[in-house]
């Protein structure tokens, strides 16, 4: 697996595009308001609240379909702190924005503002919670090949599954560190052959302090490494071979403690798919 953002041959080798931040937004609509709540998101605010502003250049949106969740680790706490997603159940919809690099404060200024105008206008969708809205900082990629889809094109490349992964960081422990352990110790043990095409990793950003009051502050962002794995296929079918190892894995390397870990696939825009499969049916 190779590290950096250069392609190997026949292309840019300096970039002029490079991910600076990260807009990570996980929504729960309500029952019973799914495919009002898709149809609002897909067709006004994923345009409205974000693609339209200036260096937002590039975004994507994941689902997590009931079995899918059934999937997320950790399955428990064991009585430690707890998870990012306190149900295992809520989180189905995840929206990715990438900003670029050198226009965070300007960009961050922009969105606050946008969105404020956004709820005066009432276009802010009520029939839904924020399950975790952060913003983090672009630090470093993996790939699985030097030539590999390079970090910028990740969300249009329109993988077959997405893999959100947060650790909680040892104390001391550098993103740069957590970098070489991830890529030596955790990612290694998935080669070769692994459906594993790139890895970002994020630190967390603080939101402003006017940002709007739906979206919920987390105290223990701090300490978080945000790991990013795109997949060539859909995450359910090497879940267990390539997932379900990740907290003890993570544990054993020192780097600190899987917080959360769910898989996603993309949403079809223009259509209601995965909307009749968010939740279990009941009885």
């Amino acid at each position: 697996m190779t590290t950096g953002s250069t392609p190997a041959s026949g292309g840019v080798t300096d970039d002029p595009i490079r991910i600076g931040t990260l807009l990570y937004t996980l929504v729960e609509p309500h029952r019973g308001h799914e495919v009002a709540y898709n149809r609002w998101y897909e067709r006004d605010h994923f345009y409205a609240g974000c693609q339209i502003g200036a260096y937002n250049f590039a975004g994507a949106r994941f689902v997590a379909t009931a079995e899918l969740k059934e999937l997320r680790l950790p399955t428990s706490n064991g009585g430690g702190p707890p998870a990012l997603v306190a149900d295992p159940q809520i989180g189905s919809y995840l929206g990715l924005y990438y900003v670029l690099d050198g226009h965070h404060d300007e960009w961050n200024r922009w969105a606050v503002d946008q969105v404020n105008v956004l709820h005066r206008a009432g276009r802010m969708f009520e029939q839904r919670d924020h399950v975790h809205t952060g913003l983090y900082r672009y630090e470093w990629e993996l790939r699985r090949e030097e030539d590999g889809v390079p970090a910028e094109l990740t969300l249009d490349h329109r993988f077959g599954g997405l893999v959100s992964v947060f650790v909680e960081l040892a104390e001391g422990t550098t993103p740069e560190m957590a970098r070489n352990v991830v890529a030596e110790e955790v990612l290694a043990r998935l080669q070769p052959g692994s459906p594993v095409a790139t890895v970002l990793g994020f630190t967390t950003l603080p939101l402003l302090a006017d940002a709007p009051g739906d979206v919920p502050r987390d105290a223990a962002a701090e300490s978080r490494l945000l790991l990013l794995c795109f997949l060539d296929e859909e995450p359910s079918r090497t879940w267990h071979e390539v997932f379900a190892p990740l907290p003890a894995a993570v544990s054993r390397t020192g780097l600190g403690r899987l917080v959360w870990a769910s898989p996603f696939i993309g949403t079809v825009p223009g259509t209601d798919r995965f909307t009749d499969r968010l939740w279990r049916r009941e009885g």
